[in-house]
């Protein structure tokens, strides 16, 4: 059939799916709503939407829970605790 395999080129992450859609995630949910002030506040705000992207963001292919899980609890308050100054929410029971 004549079909070859084409390694991803370095230093090309257009080519490889997985890393254009973390690249795309980050800058729709983060980085489009936020004014970096410079390589030091992104260097802060990075790693916080990381935290928040692994640790409380619900994934519709893990069941809508995050890669880090967590314990559910079902009875108690909700509470609403801002993530990133606000920009997202994590709801949480007390």
């Amino acid at each position: 059939m004549g079909i070859r395999d084409r390694p991803t080129s370095p230093h090309s992450p257009w080519q490889n799916g997985y890393a254009e859609r973390l690249i795309g995630s980050i800058r729709r949910e983060c980085l489009d709503h936020v004014v970096v002030f410079g390589e030091r506040h992104l260097r802060h705000v990075l790693p916080s939407y990381m935290k928040y992207h692994n640790e409380i963001r619900t994934h519709l292919s893990l069941e809508k829970d995050a890669p880090v899980s967590r314990a559910v609890k079902l009875a108690g308050t909700i509470l609403c605790r801002p993530v990133l100054g606000g920009l997202h929410h994590q709801y949480v029971r007390s």
